[in-house]
This record gives C-alpha cells, structure tokens and sequence, in this order.
C-alpha cells in the first residue's frame, strides 16, 4: 500500500523494518554537494545510539545526482512534483514510519551526529521540540546579518505576539515531533511558510512544545541558498497575520471603533478647538471601516474553524448561543431607522428653511451621524445573514 499522495513516487530501500522509532527527514533540492555528509551524519547517528531509524530525502526535482547518492548511502527517497519546501517536507513526513521525526536542510548547517537532545525531549513526552540557533550559537558566515538581527527576531518576536508559544527561534530548520501529533494538524502551506505553520498551529492546539539550543553552521553548498530573503520574509509575515484575525481585524477594528466614537462624541455638541464638523465626518468613517473590520475578523474565525485551520473556540459557538440573524436583524433594522429619522429630522429642518442655504456647522452635526447609523444598520443586517451562511455547515 503507498503511504504517499498520487503526486509523490516514493523508491524504498529494501529490507524494511516493521517498527521504527525515529525518522530523519532532509528536503533535498540539488543538494549533492552535501547530501551525502548529512546522510553519513545521520547514519552513525542512529547506529552509534542503537536506534531503530531511517532516513529519507524528499526530493523536490534534483537534477544533479541527489537522488542516486541518497540511495546508494542507504536512505529512503521520496520523488515530489510538487514545487516548494513544504511540498516537500510535507512528503517526507507523511511517508515517515518512525514514531518520532527530525527534520533538517540537507545542505550540512546543522549537526546530524548529535540529535540526542531532540530525542529525549520527544521521548519525555513533547510533541514539538524546536531548535533554538540564537541559544546554540551562529556561527560567522552561518546566517546574513539581515536574517540575524532583523528577519529572523522580528517575525519570531510577531509569532510569540500573536500566538502563545514559547520558541524563540521560530524559523529554525532543524526540530523534532511526534509523527501523529504533526499529522493531526493538517499542515497546507508548500512554501518556506511552512516551519511558521508547525509552530503556529501547535501553539493554537496548545500541543506540548519545547526548545532545545542548536549550533548553525555554514552551509557546506558553493551556490547561494533557495532562500530568498524579502519574498521569504514577507510569506512569514503574511502568513502569521492571516492566521490571527484577532490583530489582522479585530484589534485595529476596535481600536478604529473606540477612536472614532471618542472623537464624535467630543465634536457632537460643538467645535472644539480647532476641530469642527471636517473631523466629525472622518470619525464617522473610522466607526464604519472599524466595524467592517470587527465583521471580518468574525468572519475569518468562523470560516477558518470550519475549514479546519484554526482549533474550535468555545467563545464563539458560545457567543453564537445569543447572537443570532434574528438579533442581528432586530440591531440593524433599528438602528436603520433611527439614522433614517435623523435624516428625516435634517431634512424637516432644511424645509423650514424653504430649502435654501443651511448653516453647515449646525445641519451636518445632525447629518452625519444619522448616515453612519443608516450604513451600520446595513452592514449589520448584512454581516447576520453572512454569519448566517457561514454557521450553516456548523451547525
């Protein structure tokens, strides 16, 4: 039976072992350079320790030997047409037998002889050990002063913000973790994104992590890395702001509500100051894209829950118990109507005037907030019956 999806053609060695322990997983990409210090790495490893293992290379589309010089050293090849470091790690892992994993770069930056300290966090019971290079040590050369102190501890930094996890090292090549545990979350991302998807989404099903120091070395390669420094760093980036409606919408939602509600209620009765109705209206606006915001980041939560790429939140299925379309109908619908009698009110006031000019100062005080109300009553009408659609497979 192939453990592997259509797109991948695994080639196996023989003489399988039935029950393994350990799995090390290289993705390979014209690695021959070093591929085979690696794989010899790895091997002692397992036979110095007496530890039931393998070794498999995921191959990404190598044209340079990588794949012969991987199975004539003994190691399990996996062929994946599918372009990108996470196709290919994803690959490599689902064709895994062992109990536990390690994975690492194939291009000799990290220390295949020593993975000791990864083994014994996994087998005391860890379901994530991640290396940590800032406490194990960069060595000169090993890492662009880009990546050093500004790419890897400000994405690092966002990541530990967003999500409650304790890594330090976000982006480090080389960790280890319970097969099962990884497979139940589903990992999709296929590029350089997916070491921050493991560490997000273990951290949000609140799976057992821990860290480890790991010494970064230079790369044994004579041609640059895949690695492409801004493009990379912004699909990190992207990625833990797409997986965390809380401070993608939510948080700048509410803080664009609370703002323009201050600055209104402050500019209501009068002028203050040098502010007058210009800043009144711009408040308005800051209520309407801040809830349009708070909307979206409901939205994303309910989607992606249901999508499986986010854990279940009670809160939500709990505040689902209260706010319903019918509330949601009975909110908009009412405060339709009170910014429609505010504008029936404005418009009384014009009449009276015999439709002729208006004192700007006075009328538009009435105005603008009675066509806020008009539009937060259609986009709350319009948000239940969304949230209405989207709780349909919920439910």
């Amino acid at each position: 039976m192939d453990d592997n999806p259509p797109d991948q053609l695994p080639v196996e060695i023989e003489g399988e072992i039935d029950h393994l322990e350990l799995s090390i997983v290289m993705p390979c990409l014209n690695e021959a350079e070093t591929l085979g210090i690696c794989i010899q790495k790895a091997r002692d490893y397992l036979a110095r320790h007496g530890i039931a293992g393998e070794i498999i290379v995921a191959d990404n589309g190598s044209t340079d030997g990588s794949p012969d010089i991987a199975l004539k050293m003994g190691a399990r090849v996996v062929r994946v047409r599918s372009q990108g470091y996470g196709s290919a790690l994803a690959a490599g892992i689902a064709a895994a037998r062992g109990q536990y994993v390690i994975m690492g770069d194939a291009d000799d930056s990290y220390d295949f002889s020593d993975l000791t300290p990864f083994l014994e966090k996994l087998r005391s019971g860890y379901d994530l050990v991640m290396g940590n290079r800032f406490k194990g040590g960069i060595q000169p050369g090993a890492m662009p002063p880009l990546h050093q102190y500004l790419g890897n501890p400000l994405l690092t930094g966002i990541g530990r913000l967003f999500f409650p996890s304790p890594c330090g090292d976000f982006h480090c090549g080389l960790r280890g973790f319970r097969k099962a545990a990884i497979d139940s979350l589903d990992l999709r991302t296929t590029g350089m994104e997916f070491a921050s998807e493991m560490v997000v989404k273990a951290s949000l099903y609140k799976m057992r992590i821990t860290e480890v120091p790991t010494t970064l070395s230079p790369d044994g390669r004579s041609r640059p890395p895949h690695l492409r420094s801004w493009r990379d760093g912004w699909r990190h980036l992207r990625f833990l702001l797409l997986y965390s409606p809380r401070w993608l919408f939510l948080y700048p939602g509410l803080l664009l509500v609370a703002a323009g509600l201050a600055v209104g209620l402050w500019l209501l009765p009068g002028p203050q100051m040098v502010f007058d109705i210009h800043t009144l209206l711009f408040a308005a606006t800051a209520i309407i894209v801040g809830f349009q915001a708070v909307a979206f980041a409901i939205f994303t939560k309910v989607f992606a829950m249901g999508e499986g790429l986010l854990p279940k939140d009670r809160r939500i299925y709990r505040l689902f118990r209260y706010v319903n379309l019918e509330l949601g109908l009975l909110l908009g619908g009412g405060l339709f109507l009170l910014g429609l009698a505010g504008s029936i009110y404005a418009l009384g006031i014009w009449g009276a005037n015999s439709f002729g000019p208006l004192d700007p100062a006075r009328t538009m005080r009435i105005a603008i907030p009675s066509v806020t109300a008009v539009a937060l009553g259609f986009e709350i009408v319009l948000s239940s019956f969304f949230l209405s659609v989207l709780g349909l497979k919920r439910r």
